[in-house]
């Protein structure tokens, strides 16, 4: 395939995505979906695995996401599509690759939609302890589901004012940690020292294996960052707010990890975070703070709203991208007239509901360790597929000796390569390690299910290759 073709431009037979994402609204998708409840709550498996060694941990996987992020940053600046990634596989790697990175995210967005649901119900059943959890689901469901039918600003807009909760949460407890750490209070029971740092067994208490160990889960913390690059279909200025965001976000989410769990560590001994209650909720409460626990819950009940969004709105366009290629039906590429909305693929997701909904019932108690699994491996799998595709671009970019673009990754093919090497370690770890074998072991047989689905459905019968139209 020449750059001359890849670049060429191509006929539409159906009406385009609306460009209406605000700079702001792009910045606060990418923050958003990356900032999860796992902070809120999972930091102390994380913490558990590596002592406070883990900031190491989440400094390097920090930085290889910054190196994905670039990557994609590039393409989705070159050539702002719906469906990003996936169309990039499809152009520069080939169809198959195409179908098998859109579906596996695709895969992984629909799990992770159906944990935020059962999420949903445990939170408000803090509140309303007899009423059933399905009910919650339902109503979620409801709510998100029809706000993804409106104008895409609607998405855009609700969420800025989610992720901006959970943002002013994770600041409300750094600066009010170190204020604790500064005033020596007694904070359940010990006394707040940056020495908790290094005492009780030493910076990194189960030594070098400690933090290797801790890089599957810390990896996918930072899972969904890459939801960024759906939005370059319908980003007002793609070159300016995608250019922004992804300068911005790593470092900020970089900043609200490790400075939160450094803070975490510091008031808490890390051989007592043990999960068992949410650390935020123990600050809060030692800053005398009304109804701490409450408040918590608000805010977690309000980052599992948040994913949801993001996860209808990004499965919706990963949707719309493989219709474009071909890989999914062409009804898909069907918009509503009012707001440019995808409609099918929207109904998609609410399908995926239904199915999150009698999976809740039937298998509760399982439900969270397939989700996990699934989550792992397709987060990592998208992010290679992200930075092999940028590798073949930038070379076919080079051997056309077509015009560089705006935006260029920094440090090419280096940093790449640094980077998908880690990430075949991550891999390579979960297959080895008892707690992601697992992971793994889901994963490739997904990827299996996937080839024979393209094998028997889609090579040969009428699948498009993208073209892709650099933006000027």
């Amino acid at each position: 395939m020449s750059t001359q073709a890849s670049t060429a431009s191509a006929p539409r037979s159906h009406d385009e995505l609306s460009r209406n994402l605000s700079s702001r609204h792009v910045q606060f998708i990418a923050l958003g979906t990356a900032i999860g409840t796992g902070l809120f709550y999972g930091s102390s498996e994380t913490i558990q695995a590596a002592g406070p060694a883990v900031l190491v941990a989440y400094l390097i996987a920090g930085f290889m996401v910054f190196i994905v992020m670039r990557a994609l940053g590039e393409m989705a600046v070159r050539y702002p599509v719906a469906g990003s990634f996936a169309q990039y596989s499809n152009t520069f790697l080939g169809p198959f690759a195409g179908f098998l990175t859109g579906w596996i995210f695709w895969l992984e967005l629909a799990v992770v939609a159906i944990a935020d649901m059962t999420a949903v119900a445990t939170y408000m059943g803090l509140w309303f302890p007899g009423v059933p959890g399905w009910l919650w689901m339902v109503l979620a469901v409801a709510i998100i589901g029809g706000l993804n039918l409106l104008a895409v600003q609607v998405f855009g807009e609700l969420e800025f004012w989610f992720s901006l909760i959970k943002v002013v949460a994770i600041l409300a407890l750094v600066v009010g940690g170190i204020g604790l750490i500064l005033w020596g209070a007694n904070v359940g029971g010990t006394t707040p020292d940056i020495a908790n740092l290094w005492q009780h067994g030493g910076f990194a208490p189960f030594g070098l294996w400690g933090i290797i160990m801790s890089f599957s889960i810390v990896v996918f913390s930072f899972g969904g960052v890459e939801t960024l690059g759906m939005t370059a279909g319908e980003a007002g200025n793609p070159e300016r707010s995608i250019a922004r965001a992804v300068n911005s976000v790593p470092f900020r989410i970089l900043l609200f990890y490790v400075a939160a769990l450094a803070v975490i560590m510091a008031i808490f001994p890390w051989n007592q975070v043990t999960g068992e209650s949410s650390p935020f909720v123990e600050v809060f409460a030692a800053l005398k703070v009304p109804a701490a626990q409450h408040i918590m819950n608000f805010v977690v009940l309000t980052a599992a709203l948040s994913a949801m969004n993001a996860i209808f709105y990004a499965g919706s366009r990963t949707l719309y991208g493989l219709a474009e290629q071909g890989h999914a039906p062409k009804s898909f590429l069907r918009l509503s007239r009012r707001s440019n909305i995808p409609v099918l693929p929207v109904m998609a997701m609410f399908g995926v509901a239904v199915v999150g909904l009698f999976l809740f019932i039937a298998i509760e108690k399982r439900l969270f360790f397939y989700v996990a699994a699934i989550a792992t491996f397709a987060t990592v799998f998208t992010w290679l597929m992200i930075l092999l595709a940028h590798w073949r671009m930038r070379s076919l970019i080079k051997r056309e000796g077509a015009a560089p673009g705006s935006f260029r990754s920094p440090l090419f093919p280096v940093l790449n390569a640094i980077a998908i090497a880690f990430i075949v370690f991550v891999i390579v770890l979960l297959a080895l390690t008892e707690g992601g074998r697992s992971a793994f072991i889901v994963g490739v047989s997904a990827l299996v299910i996937l080839a024979i689905g393209y094998a028997l459905f889609v090579k040969g019968h009428g699948r498009e290759r993208l073209i892709l139209t650099p933006r000027e």
